[in-house]
Parts: structure tokens; C-alpha cells; sequence
């Protein structure tokens, strides 16, 4: 390199070197190639592994440097970039309690910024600064909805189909998990000595009244028990085994167990509700139910003044159970009180696994599978109904016709089947994003695969790398 010397006294600087942008940066300490090295390096494997790497093929840099280097150079490369189409969804920092929010160009299938946080002012602040977004692709999250709406207002948002056949099936393995347990039948068979079914003709408005109604719903719960009580000591008096009687009844070995050892059914140790259960106030409901006023909004209102700490879906759980006979809509129908059997292995269908099963096509299934589908459907009608609105589902989000989504939904209010109408009701309140999922290519799909590199990078850093590097590693070279 050469030197000059100025020979102006006055000038500040007394000398020049001669620069060679092509080999190394004014003032840098490595030529662009060992910079380059240390980037590509620094961005595929991380900060130790690299120093060793480095030290290996004589160029000794600490994990540090290269880190710091990462991170530099990053952020000289936040320049804005088009992005057309955007795929958004959390990941877990620590699952539970702290998440982030991940950006995929879904044309380039390249990340295009990690978030800290999955708040809605900051999804909404990151991308009202890219008006040319035109597709929001995301998951069901309200948060996402919202932040896409207050900073993409031009853009369209569309729901992802496999969160929706997910939620589905959360929504069917909550029917079942209902149908196994609470959701028993209320009334032993043979004659309730009134000539019908109080659990299910009588409603808060009867003339009954709340309470009498309450009461009465309690001693058919009673009722069912002691019949299968009683059936469990049968069971046991013709020899039966504990394990035979749970592969049976469908209760645990201990409840079992319990009830084999006395001769009296157990008392059952119910909790008393708190404020933030609108059981608390479940006789001033039914009060003001009785005077006729059936507004879910109103009645949260006048609960809340009286200490009620709960929310308004919570709330109106309730009160849909007592409008369902006020509709006219089709009770669901009687479930066998004993869960249905694996024919294979004479063990109990799980809810889980009974809703995995309920929304897989028929030519998907195994043998196996398909005979544990048969003996739902033969044990459960609740079943068979839920299985038909699954495959209607799935049906129209692969043949993109729009047009039957609204009889869809419409026969799923009608099922009868809690669970299913509330999923039915969730889809409404995103029914544009809904409907372009039925009509629109994009899909959350690349997203996905995206979390999963980041979560393997996560991991591969002990879980102590910050958002800024966690950024820096996925973001493309």
C-alpha cells in the first residue's frame, strides 16, 4: 500500500494511504473474503461452533466477534424488500407463557422478520409500514385478525385451512370428551315416574322455576350414576375382573375401584363456584331469566356490577343451554353410558383418538382404523353426525366452492352438538377470512416449516439466543 505526504502544513491530516475497496473496507482489521467467511459461517452453524470451525482453517475470530459481525450485518440489510403475500404465526419462546410472531414472504418462501412479541399494536405498526401487502395468510388468532386489520386494511385476509380442520377437531374431541362424561345420560332406562325427561324438557322458563329445575337435573345426574353404579356391582358379582369392568364402563381404575369396595355410591365432592363462574350468580340468572330477559349482553352487564369476574363466552355457555329448547333445535341424542371399545385390542376409543379418526377420509384409513370407525359410529350416533359435517368440511375447502360453506354452517347449528355450534359461531365472526381460505391458494404451510428451522436453531443455541440473532439465522443470506 502505498503513502503519500502532504506537504500543506495547514492541512489536518499530514498523510494518505492508498485504499483498495475491492480487497478490504476503509480502517477494517480482515479482507472482505475472511469477512464474507466469517458471515456464512456465523449465519449457518452459530457462534462456537464457528470459532472452532474458523481456528481449524487459520483464522482464528472468538464466537463473539463473529456474532457481533451477524447482527451488524443484519442490520444493514433491513432494506425494504416488496412483499406481495405474507404468511404470520407465533412460536414459542417458552411454551405457555411467552411467544413471538414470525413473517414469511409466502411468493419467495423466505422470512421476512421475526417479532419479539405477538402483540396486536406491533403486527399492526410492522405492516402499516409495507402498504404493497396484499394477502395476509394466518391462523385463527385474534390478535393477527385484528393487527391485520388496523395495519392492512387493503389487504385480504385468509385463514389457514389446516388450523381450521384443527380446530375442528378440537371442537369434536371437546363433544366426545362431553359425550364420555358429563354428557351421559342423565336418566337411567325404564320410567322416571313423571312420563318424560325433565333434564331435557325443562328449562329455566318451565314453571318450575331455576331452582326446582336445578334440582331436578341433579337427581337425574343422581339417578344415572346409581344405575351405573349398580351395573358395575352385576359386573362384579358375575365374576368379572376390575380390568374387564373398565374396559366395559370406561371410567378409570380408581373410580373402579372405589365403587367395587363400597355399598353405597359416593358422595360426589363438588366445589362451590367462584365469582368468575356465572354458576355463582346462577339464581339471579334464572330469576331474570324467568321475567324474560334472555339478552346475554345484558344480563354480563348486570352481573358484573353484583362481582362477577368472568367472561362474556363463559357467560354465554350458559344461557345457551337454556335457549336450545326455547329454538326448537334437535336434542343430541342419547349416548350409550358405557364408552365404545377398540375391536382390535378390547380397550376403550380415547376422545383424542376418536376425533383424529373422525376427520381422516375413508381412503386415508388403515384397516384397523376403519373398524375403529365403525364401532364409533355403532356406539356413539353423536359420532357418525359429527363425522358426516367433517367430511362436508373438508369437501368443500379442497373442491374451493364457496357457495356451500353456508349450508354448511347452517346444518351444523342445527346438529344439535354444542361443540360444533360454537365452531360454527367462531367461523362467523371470521367468515371473510374464511371464505377466501376456501378460494385463495395461500396457505400457512411454509410458515410452518419456517417455525420448525427456527425452533431447531432455538434449541441448537440452549434457548439463550436472543431475538435479535434468533432474526440474524433465519433471515436469508
Amino acid at each position: 500500500m502505498r503513502r503519500w505526504r502532504c506537504r500543506d502544513k495547514a492541512c489536518g491530516r499530514r498523510t494518505f494511504v492508498e485504499q483498495f475497496p475491492e480487497i478490504a473496507a476503509p480502517l477494517a482489521r480482515r479482507t472482505r473474503r475472511v469477512t464474507e467467511l466469517i458471515h456464512l459461517f456465523g449465519h449457518g452453524v452459530g457462534g462456537r461452533p464457528s470459532e472452532r470451525l474458523l481456528k481449524r482453517i487459520g483464522m482464528p475470530t472468538s464466537d463473539d466477534t463473529i456474532l457481533r459481525h451477524l447482527k451488524r450485518r443484519t442490520d444493514g440489510q433491513r432494506a425494504e424488500t416488496s412483499v406481495r403475500v405474507v404468511g404470520v404465526d407465533d412460536w414459542a419462546w417458552r411454551k405457555g407463557h411467552n411467544y413471538g410472531t414470525i413473517v414469511v414472504d409466502l411468493e419467495r418462501r423466505e422470512v421476512v422478520d421475526v417479532l419479539p412479541d405477538r402483540s396486536t399494536a406491533n403486527i399492526s405498526a410492522w405492516l402499516a409500514q409495507r402498504p404493497e401487502i396484499e394477502v395476509v395468510s394466518r391462523d385463527r388468532c385474534g390478535s393477527y385478525a385484528q393487527g391485520a386489520q388496523d395495519g392492512a386494511a387493503q389487504a385480504h385476509q385468509v385463514a389457514d385451512r389446516f388450523h381450521m380442520l384443527q380446530n375442528l377437531r378440537e371442537a369434536i374431541q371437546t363433544q366426545l370428551s362431553r359425550a364420555g362424561s358429563s354428557a351421559r345420560p342423565l336418566l337411567p332406562t325404564g320410567d322416571t315416574g313423571g312420563g318424560h325427561d325433565p333434564a331435557i324438557s325443562c328449562s329455566p322458563r318451565d314453571k318450575h322455576g331455576g331452582v326446582e329445575h336445578r334440582h331436578i337435573v341433579r337427581m337425574a345426574n343422581r339417578r344415572s350414576r346409581q344405575a351405573i353404579f349398580d351395573r358395575v356391582h352385576s359386573l362384579r358379582s358375575e365374576g368379572k375382573t376390575v380390568a374387564e369392568i373398565v374396559r366395559q364402563a370406561g371410567f378409570d381404575r380408581r373410580t373402579i375401584g372405589k365403587w367395587i369396595e363400597s355399598d353405597v355410591l359416593p358422595q360426589r365432592n363438588a366445589s362451590a363456584p367462584k365469582t368468575s363462574s356465572p354458576l355463582y350468580f346462577e339464581d339471579y340468572l334464572s330469576r331474570r331469566w324467568a321475567e324474560g330477559c334472555v339478552r346475554g349482553r345484558r344480563l354480563f352487564n348486570e352481573i358484573k356490577t353484583r362481582g362477577y369476574s368472568g367472561s362474556f363466552s363463559n357467560l354465554e355457555r350458559l344461557l345457551a343451554k337454556w335457549r336450545r329448547p326455547k329454538r326448537g333445535a334437535r336434542q343430541a341424542p342419547v349416548l350409550s353410558t358405557m364408552r365404545p371399545v377398540d375391536p382390535a385390542h378390547r380397550r376403550p376409543i380415547s376422545p383424542i383418538v376418536a376425533a383424529a379418526l373422525c376427520i381422516k377420509p375413508r381412503g386415508l384409513l388403515t384397516s384397523s382404523q376403519a373398524a375403529k370407525i365403525d364401532a364409533l359410529k355403532g356406539d356413539w350416533p353423536e359420532f357418525a353426525a359429527m363425522r358426516q359435517l367433517a367430511m362436508r368440511f373438508r369437501g368443500i375447502l379442497r373442491s374451493k366452492k364457496v357457495s356451500k360453506l353456508g349450508a354448511w354452517l347452517k346444518a351444523a347449528d342445527q346438529s344439535g352438538l354444542y361443540a360444533i355450534q360454537r365452531f360454527a359461531r367462531t367461523l362467523r365472526r371470521d367468515i371473510n377470512a374464511v371464505r377466501n381460505a376456501v378460494t385463495e391458494p395461500w396457505s400457512n404451510g411454509q410458515t410452518e416449516g419456517q417455525i420448525n428451522r427456527l425452533k431447531t436453531l432455538k434449541r441448537a443455541m440452549y434457548g439463550r439466543a436472543g431475538p435479535e440473532l434468533l432474526r440474524a439465522r433465519m433471515l436469508p443470506l
